[in-house]
């Protein structure tokens, strides 16, 4: 699978930060990408560098096979910024028509395509209201129209289950699933870790500037790993003592067992096999990736903290 966007060893620097310190990596065509950091990582600059908003110190940008030219690659780019962007006085309808038309749409496809979404999302009432008139999720719709009706090659959302309720966060996830499926490439960013588990194919996790985790999600999740496993019996036995295994938790019949080095799982089942127990279930227990977030997160301020002390 080819890529649409390649970074090369970007660098953005301010007078006392390094915003993005030398980050690389790629994204490919179609896939659902999450880029994810705490507050202050670098992540709003790496997107305002990939919008051209803000032009890198450094390094660069590879746009679907040629190098990055904001002005004339921006229309083939859709960008949901977390903090919104509409006229709050405009109505709906001939804002989204105006923003269209922006993006090289006619006016009768800007028509088409505004009818198609505002339908498909169940915002046809919208029309002559205006921005204002909205709530939070209702603007969250709109902006997701705005970014996305000109059918662009890279879609970027920044948090954009922002103030949905759960039946319209549904609604979003799965055109977000839609759009990957018909040849879009989207670049997720959020703090929501159990929706970047959810939807992502890919991940990179930034802090202090840095790039500090790139990987598929299985894959990261299986570099975390910790040899664990829950197992639910029927009963219980008295004894769990073993070399091939400790009980690192329990919970009536559910047990989270941590497997000894040397010790594979099929010893651990071999185990309450041998004392004629009934296993109900058996599975291991990969971390999460809001575990593996704070593990790094943590350890990349604690190794900075170390530094600043010599």
């Amino acid at each position: 699978m080819s890529n649409i966007l390649e970074l090369h060893n970007l660098k953005k620097y301010y007078a006392t930060q390094k915003a993005v310190d030398d980050i690389s990596f790629n994204i490919s065509k179609g896939s659902i990408f999450g880029l994810l950091g705490p507050n202050g990582a670098g992540k709003t600059t790496l997107l305002r560098m990939i919008t051209g908003i803000f032009f890198a110190d450094s390094g660069d940008i590879i746009f679907d096979g040629k190098k990055f030219d904001p002005l004339n690659d921006i229309v083939k780019i859709g960008y949901m910024p977390e903090e919104r962007g509409l006229y709050k006085k405009m109505k709906i309808g001939e804002q989204a028509m105006y923003l269209a038309q922006l993006k090289g749409l006619s006016k009768s496809e800007a028509m088409e395509k505004i009818k198609f979404w505002f339908q498909r999302l169940e915002m046809q009432s919208w029309w002559n209201k205006k921005v204002e008139d909205l709530s939070k999720g209702m603007s969250q719709k709109l902006q997701f129209v705005i970014t996305v009706l000109h059918e662009p090659k890279l879609i970027i959302l920044d948090e954009p289950f922002s103030g949905l309720d759960p039946v319209n966060a549904n609604l979003i996830k799965d055109e977000i699933y839609g759009l990957a499926q018909r040849g879009s490439t989207v670049i997720f960013s959020t703090h929501r870790m159990e929706q970047v588990e959810e939807i992502c194919d890919h991940i990179v996790l930034v802090n202090l500037g840095k790039k500090i985790l790139d990987g598929s999600v299985n894959d990261v999740k299986q570099q975390f790993k910790e040899n664990k496993f829950g197992i639910k019996l029927y009963e219980v036995p008295a004894n769990l003592d073993s070399s091939a295994f400790e009980v690192v938790d329990q919970k009536a019949n559910a047990l989270t067992v941590k497997i000894n080095e040397g010790f594979k799982s099929n010893d651990v089942l071999q185990f309450f096999i041998q004392q004629n127990l009934t296993i109900e279930s058996f599975n291991e227990i990969l971390p999460s990736l809001n575990d593996i977030f704070i593990h790094l997160v943590e350890g990349t301020k604690a190794t900075t903290r170390a530094f600043q002390k010599i």
